[in-house]
């Protein structure tokens, strides 16, 4: 058994789990955030994406325990309050999202998209760098449209700076 605290969403959390248990489990199970999706449990497709000390990384391929002392945003921490995110907006505004399965994970990627190529994207960029993420229902047009638009409404609010 590992002892793991962390700071998930601005809140400390601590507890005791199994030294296998995945990140994307504790959170999910231990608790209660379900808006990270375990997907493939491969690491594959995406849906599980949660940022770590202020990058993007897969929680279905990081133990719980690696995660201990770190801070760790989840897609329900993305957003204050009921106000959306940016990129949630522009993922609503540009209907970037089907069965929204892999939405959390498309939109936390995004957000870390925009903070890695703070001199602004382009639409091969976007496609290029969202090469680990995967949507079964979608052709990705509207997806990279919503990157597109976040992205320049996070640069208008100063959000492009690495968290």
């Amino acid at each position: 058994m590992s002892d793991v605290s962390m700071v998930v969403n601005g809140r400390k959390v601590s507890g005791n789990v199994e030294d296998r248990t995945l990140l994307v489990h504790y959170l999910r199970e231990h608790l209660g955030l379900t808006g990270t999706h375990v997907g493939c449990d491969t690491s594959q497709c995406g849906a599980c994406v949660v940022h770590m000390d202020g990058k993007a990384i897969k929680s279905c391929s990081i133990l719980a325990a690696q995660a201990s002392g770190s801070e760790i945003t989840t897609i329900e921490g993305l957003a204050p309050g009921a106000e959306l995110h940016p990129m949630q907006a522009a993922f609503k505004e540009h209907h970037g999202l089907q069965c929204g399965f892999c939405t959390p994970g498309m939109i936390m990627t995004a957000v870390d998209m925009v903070r890695r190529h703070p001199e602004g994207l382009d639409e091969k960029t976007v496609r290029n760098d969202l090469e680990g993420n995967i949507c079964r229902c979608t052709g990705y047009h509207n997806i990279v449209q919503a990157i597109l638009s976040g992205s320049k409404t996070m640069a208008g609010t100063g959000e492009t700076k690495a968290a």
